[in-house]
């Protein structure tokens, strides 16, 4: 599992819900938005109880994709630093982890979504990760933003893009960790080429790896003609890593 998406904190029942409500009364809240004050509440020790009650549910392209299952206090602290006081657009959580059965019904409020057992998660905004990408030689600063930018978004929009297979794992590998990607989109952009098609297959290299190609296609807006790189991903075990760095690719 290597899931892309957005983090929600929802009640399991009214219960928890109305202890919540207890918990801001007694809380100096004076000013905050609605966002602040929870965010406040269940960042006190003392309601870390809170936490552990609450239905940490991932959701990915605004629908319920996972939810999320610490198995101790540390992870419960991860969970609710997805908790921002001011939530915005471009808020970004990655999900690593092992993906297990679905919730039973009472679990969360009915809510049945496969269960996932997370060993990495983080956070970040889109801003701030474009803003720790290397801008190329020779490109504009804005240009290489703006195409960054719609890159990722592209990428991490894919149809049914959940993280679970072994595709969509090299796929946000690349998205995330491999800034080249962007690198080149620039460079292609420049050249009047439009990114046509982000493909995945399964290299045969190796038999005793899972080796994906990620395949970036670019068309040239004035001729037609296609240009393709590909970045190999080793998805074999949790973590993902690259094997070959983009190159140009021809299909076999």
């Amino acid at each position: 599992m290597y899931a892309v998406g957005r983090i929600e904190a929802r009640f399991p029942d009214l219960g928890v819900e109305k202890e919540l409500e207890q918990a801001v009364g007694r809380t100096e809240t004076s000013g905050m938005t609605d966002g602040q004050a929870v965010h406040t509440v269940l960042n006190e020790p003392a309601n870390r109880y809170l936490a552990r009650q609450m239905c940490w549910v991932l959701t990915i392209g605004g629908l319920d994709a996972y939810l999320l299952v610490p198995r101790d206090s540390a992870e419960v602290d991860l969970l609710v630093e997805t908790v921002r006081p001011a939530p915005r657009a471009g808020d970004v959580d990655v999900v690593i982890g092992t993906m297990g059965g679905l919730a039973s019904l009472d679990r969360c409020n009915g809510l049945t979504l496969p269960q996932i057992a997370f060993e990495q998660l983080y956070s970040f905004d889109t801003a701030s990760f474009l803003d720790r990408l290397p801008t190329p030689d020779g490109i504009d600063d804005g240009a290489f933003r703006a195409s960054a930018e719609e890159v990722l978004s592209r990428v991490t929009a894919l149809t049914d893009n959940t993280g679970s297979t072994d595709r969509h794992r090299a796929v946000n590998y690349c998205a995330l960790r491999y800034p080249e990607i962007y690198s080149a989109a620039a460079a292609q952009y420049a050249r009047d080429c439009a990114l046509t098609g982000v493909d995945t297959t399964r290299s045969e290299v190796s038999m005793a790896r899972t080796l994906i190609d990620v395949v970036f296609t670019y068309t040239n807006r004035t001729t037609n003609v296609a240009d393709r790189l590909a970045a190999r991903v080793d998805v074999t075990e949790m973590f993902p890593f690259l094997t070959a760095p983009l190159s140009s690719y021809c299909a076999h």
